[in-house]
Formats: C-alpha cells, structure tokens, sequence
C-alpha cells in the first residue's frame, strides 16, 4: 500500500521541483555551456528495479573525454576531469537535479538506494542478498545520509537493505531532511577514493543505529 502512496508522492513532488527549480536549471545550463563544449546532460545505464536498465540524468561535470561507465571514485587522479562548474555542482549535489525528470518518468523515486552502474556487478551481487534490487531506486537514500562515496560495497549494501526493512513514511522523511544536511555539510564527497579506514569503521557503526 505504502509504495502506490509513495509514486503519487514521487509525482507530486517531481511535478513541483521541475516548476520551482526551472530558473536553478537555466542557470546552470548556461554556466555548462559558457566553460565548456558538449552536452548539458550527462547520460549513463543504471540499473533500476528489478535489475531493469534505464538511462539516468545528470548535468555534465566533466570533460567530454572522461572514460565512460567509471564511478569518479575509480578513476586515477578524478580532479583532472572535473570541470570548474562541475565541482561546485558536484559539491552541492546540483548535478543529481535533472533526476527529477527520472522521477516523474517512473524510473527513480525521491528516496531509495542509489541506482548502481550497470557494471557494477559486485555491489548488485550484495544488494540481492537484502532485496534492495527490488525497490525503485532513489535520489537519496539512507546509504547516502550515513557515508555517501566513502562507503565500501559490503556497507553500502547492508545501509541500503536496512532501508528495505524499515521503508515507510517515517524512513523516507529521515532520509529526506538527512540528505539536506548532508548536502549542506558536504558529508562523504569522495573524489578518488572510498574513504580512510577510519571513515569505513564509522560507517559500519552506522548500520546497527
């Protein structure tokens, strides 16, 4: 019952993001195209329910010739890719905005597990073992208030399968008014790496909160 309220929320919510940040979208199109060429948005295969491929949205943040289909955190030196307009989109997540259209279109959710790469393999392997492939995925989500990049696959996994468990009302409001703080302090942006052995420890203890 809980997920049919949630898509009429989803639709609700999406149909309001494109009218009331329409102005935030043509500024950043102009700032994209005013640094550098190429496309405005950025396209790439996810993995959506049930293992279904779909196309995700996002503004472009990088140069036009950064190796396709490698999370930032896999690439060697990631700083060299990112544009200037990029990094500051990339810090206050503005680049996830055109996900609103994934949203409305039924793809995505406003929360859930944050859709994998369609070649990674592993972290779909883990997220099978707590169902979390079996829920449409987010724009944010409980993985993403509790480490973000930072988190190894085995963590990240365990996060998103905790959210499965507890999905309702009162997780998704935890997870909404958590990623705006997380946005604010720019908790676990991870360019190039997944965190100190120190940020994996805390996010393990995550998990059994």
């Amino acid at each position: 019952m809980y997920m049919k309220v949630k898509r009429v929320m989803d639709i609700v919510l999406s149909s309001l993001g494109i009218v009331i940040l329409s102005p935030v979208f043509i500024v950043l199109i102009i700032a994209i195209k005013a640094e550098t060429k190429g496309p405005v948005l950025f396209k790439q295969k996810r993995v959506g329910i049930h293992k279904k491929h779909f196309n995700i949205l996002k503004f472009r943040t990088m140069r036009i010739d950064t190796p396709k289909d490698t999370p930032t955190h896999l690439l060697d030196n990631p700083e060299q890719y990112i544009t200037k307009v990029g990094k500051f989109m990339r810090k206050t997540s503005l680049d996830e905005l055109p996900q609103i259209f994934n949203i409305f279109a039924g793809q995505m959710s406003v929360i859930g597990p944050r859709p994998a790469l369609w070649n990674q393999f592993d972290l779909i392997e883990e997220r099978d073992k707590y169902g979390a492939n079996d829920v449409p995925p987010g724009l944010t989500g409980w993985a993403q208030i509790n480490g973000r990049d930072e988190l190894p696959v085995e963590v990240k996994a365990k996060l998103d399968g905790k959210y499965v468990m507890k999905i309702g009302l009162s997780m998704d409001i935890k997870c909404f008014f958590g990623t705006i703080v997380s946005v604010l302090k720019s908790d676990g942006v991870v360019e190039g790496g997944t965190g100190s052995t120190k940020e994996v420890e805390n996010s393990k203890e995550r998990i059994s909160k």
